[in-house]
């Protein structure tokens, strides 16, 4: 790569404003550490060279105002002490973060697919205690495996605030022969639109209030209409690809790098570059999919992981997973589009390399109309791979629930409690999705093997309505860790268990 760090550094800089708070980092606000605050939730086993963290970042949770091309939504959002909230450490760093409560209520830090100690997972009530108003809390922790992630608010719906930003793990072993890269935030976005909030929308899912919006009007989605630019609920949107209903909540924008498609984020490069595309789905009730006119795409990581290559035209991503792609550019100037299945909208971005007419964010095309590919079809690549071997215990996961009355649920063979798994055991997770809709699953401090995949690497995994998912799990990672829909508003009621170590 030549001038390999210049240039990714500030294509980095540049681009990883995400669709969050993150915009208006810029301005950031640094409070002092609260009396009494914690550096750590208690003891746990420490990582080699813990002491000396590589990477050191400050960032304060605060109220923000935020500009996602002409329309001010007031919000809230991570600040940083070094500019962008975005973190890159290196494979076997130790990361020291100092995060400030500067919000108007507890919140905390969860480290989306990193397999760190237990006490820096970031889960009120289960691994910490809430982060209070005013309170600073230190996060410590190594990060064992590269690739591409991202951090967030495990506190109610704050992850659909925009309290969220990338984290990537460089690894040496990977290749470094691209001319660019880019990390690519897909987002959906409500908070401070006509002064709606996503715990509004949550009040109209569960059924509370919606007297105050007179009659409903079912307008052009299916949905129902709260009025305004302020979002509606979908009510099961179906899409015919997902095989039931795709989404809850119809989000008036979705973002790629927090700016809607009208005031779209351009990525520059030059013809015949290559070019690395580091996505993630950082959106709280939205699948995308995704393509980029004019190209076919080269699936190099899933989930963090590496995987044997294959091209293909477009792919879904659905709520918390993360995918790397490689493309040689074309010469011109091409539509980067992520539609949000089911809910008839998009979010867009243009890749240019030369002059040429700018399309159209309503543009469609080939790669973007082709059958998408799901991130379970790939295998993972040999450094990837588990040992196989037969499971020590297995565990029958139900997923339930239903729209009217809105309720989630995790039955752990057939009971609500957590289940358990004894370290150094080999635990098979069959999890069937009982539901209409599809639940991208999410398993914390550890990441699945997918035996029907190859022994594919996950962390979060897309059930279909009715599809059963085997997943397999090395405990070698004593606590207690949160397992959940990453879809905010099925966490939120009920779609949430844990797995807790004997």
């Amino acid at each position: 790569m030549t001038n390999n760090f210049s240039r990714r550094q500030l294509l980095l800089g540049g681009l990883m404003l995400a669709g969050t708070g993150a915009l208006a980092a810029c301005g950031g606000n640094n409070a002092p550490a609260a009396s009494g605050s914690s550096s750590s939730a208690g003891p746990y086993p420490t990582p080699r060279n813990l002491a000396q963290p590589a990477v050191r970042k400050k960032l304060t949770a605060r109220p923000m105002s935020i500009d996602i091309g002409g329309i001010e939504a007031q919000t809230w959002g991570y600040s940083a002490d070094t500019g962008e909230p975005a973190i890159e450490t290196t494979v076997g760093d130790v990361l020291q973060v100092d995060i400030t409560n500067d919000l108007p209520e507890s919140t905390s830090i969860h480290w989306h697919g990193i397999a760190l100690h237990h006490a820096a997972d970031g889960v009120p009530g289960m691994t910490q205690s809430p982060i209070e108003p005013g309170e600073t809390f230190r996060y410590l922790f190594e990060t064992p495996h590269g690739g591409t992630y991202f951090y967030h608010s495990h506190s109610g719906l704050q992850l659909d605030r925009g309290l969220h930003a990338p984290l990537i793990v460089r690894d040496p072993e990977d290749a470094d022969d691209q001319d660019v890269e880019w990390t690519i935030v897909l987002d959906d976005w409500v908070d401070g639109i006509d002064g709606s909030t996503p715990e509004d929308q949550l009040h109209m899912l569960t059924g509370m209030g919606m007297g105050d919006h007179g009659d409903m009007d079912m307008g052009d989605h299916g949905g129902m209409d709260m009025g305004g630019d302020g979002g509606m609920m979908a009510h099961g949107t179906p899409d015919p690809a997902l095989g039931g209903d795709a989404g809850d909540v119809m989000y008036p924008h979705y973002l790629i790098n927090g700016r809607i498609p009208r005031a779209h984020r351009t990525f520059h490069a030059r013809p015949g570059d290559k070019a690395r595309l580091r996505f993630i789905n950082a959106g709280g009730d939205t699948i995308f999919k995704v393509a980029l006119g004019g190209h076919r795409l080269t699936v190099t990581h899933v989930d963090g992981f590496p995987v044997r290559p294959r091209d293909i035209e477009s792919f879904y991503l659905s709520m918390g997973e993360r995918v790397d792609v490689e493309v040689v550019l074309g010469d011109g100037a091409f539509p980067l589009t992520a539609l949000a299945a089911g809910k008839d909208d998009r979010a867009f971005a243009v890749v240019r390399t030369s002059g040429g007419r700018v399309p159209a964010p309503e543009t469609t095309f080939p790669e973007l109309n082709a059958a998408g590919t799901f991130l379970t079809s790939f295998e993972p690549a040999d450094r990837a791979l588990v040992p196989e071997g037969k499971p020590d215990r297995e565990v029958s996961i139900d997923l339930s629930g239903q729209m009217m009355p809105y309720e989630w649920g995790i039955l752990t063979d057939g009971q609500s409690s957590p289940g358990t798994v004894r370290e150094g055991q080999r635990l098979r997770m069959i999890m069937r999705n009982r539901t209409m809709m599809p639940h991208p699953m999410h398993i914390h401090g550890h990441t699945w093997s997918l035996p029907g995949s190859g022994g594919l690497r996950k962390d979060t995994v897309l059930l279909l309505h009715g599809e059963t998912v085997i997943a397999d799990l090395i405990a070698n990672n004593p606590g207690e860790w949160a397992f959940h829909c990453h879809n905010a508003y099925h966490m939120e009621t009920g779609m949430m268990s844990s797995l807790r170590y004997e």
